[in-house]
């Protein structure tokens, strides 16, 4: 099967971040290089690239907080995508209004969409200085990254997850209240969660299952080797969830939260050679790990979807040694997906293994193109 290989084409911001009205100008490069000072509004690019997907974005903000104008107008993004030779491009808009600061809206050749049918032109991940320390954070950083890696493999995941936490919230709301919760309506809104709660655990094994052998088979001596696993119960048997959620509601109830279920699980990743967790690595191992996993995962994608993610790497000289970055753009090179790179400066982007479209940013503005 040949691969599809989407990559942007031009790109349009309007009203997000500090960015009044950019445009840039990828030209399907393989690599997009944005470098600038710190604020100059690099970060927020990939960000827009970010919603391209279903989601929050790379930095998890709420909409509002992307406007210019914080909770006072809207937001667009608007981007050219090419997908394969000969095919025109689709023409991708997502955004808010002022009136609906919060509901993020979409539409693919000028039509209205859902925003759970993005994942048919694109799949987007990436690495950023935020998630350097991921494996030494609490579990929740972890479970959204493995819900990510989910949702590239299985664009229903997304659905499920949120109609799980829709349920668990919705529970937690009866077995709070002032009142005693009615029986049968509290086993309608169990059955709910473990429905959905069983969808999740078993798209999350799924995708941990074929991680480790992908990053079995990397075996590049650039990146330190790692093993991915789940900890904790897994929750996939629907029967065995909706149990534990009914025997809990006393617990639950007195704790004012949830104590068992999906949203508990863990995701544990190793250096292979000697067992020790990664958040006992140093920080340059931690960084090369991570580069590693999203470079496994990406392959991963491209074999099971036949569409190549496209790739945002935030701020990527920073604990990566020289040959290490080498090896990193050189794998990315081999994928043929697009990848985002940012930088304050030009000099780590120097030597990349392809041509490159290169962007210098300054206070949310373009001031040099090349």
């Amino acid at each position: 099967m040949a691969l599809i290989a989407p990559r942007i084409r031009d790109l349009h911001l309007i009203g997000l971040r500090n960015h009044a009205e950019t445009h840039i100008a990828a030209d399907e490069a393989l690599f997009v290089v944005l470098t600038g000072p710190n604020g100059a509004g690099k970060t927020a690019v990939l960000e827009a690239v970010s919603l391209l997907a279903p989601g929050r974005g790379l930095r998890a903000a709420s909409l509002s907080e992307m406007a210019m104008r914080s909770g006072d107008g809207g937001f667009a993004v608007r981007a050219g995508v090419a997908l394969e030779r000969g095919v025109p491009p689709v023409a991708i808009a997502t955004g808010t209004t002022s009136a609906s600061p919060e509901r993020r809206q979409l539409r693919v050749n000028g039509a209205p969409a859902a925003l759970t049918a993005l994942p048919e032109w694109l799949s987007v991940l990436w690495l950023t200085p935020a998630m350097d320390r991921i494996f030494e954070d609490a579990p929740a950083a972890r479970r959204r990254l493995l819900d990510r890696l989910t949702l590239a493999l299985a664009p229903a995941h997304g659905a499920h997850a949120a109609r799980f936490e829709a349920a668990m919230r919705e529970r937690l709301r009866l077995l709070t209240g002032d009142r005693p919760a009615d029986p049968g309506w509290l086993d309608a809104v169990e059955d709910q969660a473990a429905r959905h709660g069983a969808e999740v655990a078993a798209a999350r094994a799924r995708t941990v299952a074929l991680l480790d052998r992908a990053l079995a088979r990397a075996a590049d001596p650039a990146f330190p080797a790692a093993r991915v696993a789940l900890s904790g119960p897994e929750w996939q048997e629907e029967g065995a969830l909706r149990q534990a959620l009914a025997a809990a509601r006393g617990r639950d109830a007195a704790a004012g939260r949830a104590t068992c279920g999906p949203h508990r699980t863990d995701l544990a990743v190793t250096l292979s050679a000697t067992g020790v967790p990664a958040g006992r690595a140093s920080t340059g191992e931690q960084k090369a790990l991570l580069a590693g996993l999203v470079l496994a995962h990406a392959a991963l994608v491209a074999e099971a979807r036949g569409r190549v993610p496209l790739l945002l790497f935030d701020e990527v000289a920073a604990h990566l040694d020289a040959a290490r970055r080498r090896a990193l753009l050189e794998r990315i090179a081999a994928l043929g997906g697009q990848c985002w790179l940012t930088g304050q400066e030009e000099a780590p982007f120097s030597d990349l293994p392809a041509a490159a479209v290169r962007t210098r940013l300054s206070g949310g503005r373009v001031v040099e193109a090349a």
